[in-house]
């Protein structure tokens, strides 16, 4: 995938000591944020999940596109320098680039996931655990009426 450093260059900085909170679990999230350097911890009901660390990486996308608060904390490990694209969800509905390297970076993830999951799940079959396989499975294929519905049409509309 490209940078996004070009398309987050016009915004502000922001840079973060080690320890330091990029934002919280469970606030209003909004803003997206592109990594110029650093390292970021990334933490999940007091868990860590995933460190951050490749310059032009994206943060906050989930908030900005579920319309959420933050599902996760992000903090700095070391000295950090984020771009910041405030008020993200405006920009994303103008910026059709960006929104597709989001889209890009989304399904990329998802894909890894699912991956990982299947990984997992051949591992196991037939054990206890499995069942918790088959909801984390189920759950990538959202049905919930909170998400919009999107169909075919949607992104591809009839001529």
């Amino acid at each position: 995938m490209e940078s996004s450093l070009p398309l987050a260059a016009a915004h502000s900085t922001r840079t973060l000591a080690p320890g330091e909170l990029l934002f919280a679990q469970g606030e209003r999230g909004g803003d997206l944020f592109v990594l110029e350097s650093g390292l970021l911890a990334v933490e999940r009901d007091g868990v860590k999940i995933a460190t951050i660390a490749t310059p032009s990486a994206i943060i906050g996308e989930m908030s900005v596109l579920l319309g959420r608060p933050n599902s996760a904390t992000v903090r700095a490990e070391d000295p950090t320098s984020l771009l910041m694209i405030p008020d993200a969800r405006r920009i994303l509905e103008q910026d059709p680039v960006l929104t597709l390297r989001l889209a890009m970076l989304m399904a990329s993830r998802l894909d890894v996931t699912s991956a990982l999951l299947v990984d997992l799940k051949k591992q196991i079959r037939g054990k206890s655990e499995q069942s918790l396989l088959g909801r984390i499975l189920a759950g990538l294929h959202v049905d919930d009426a909170r998400y919009p519905t999107v169909d075919r049409h949607d992104l591809f509309p009839p001529v």
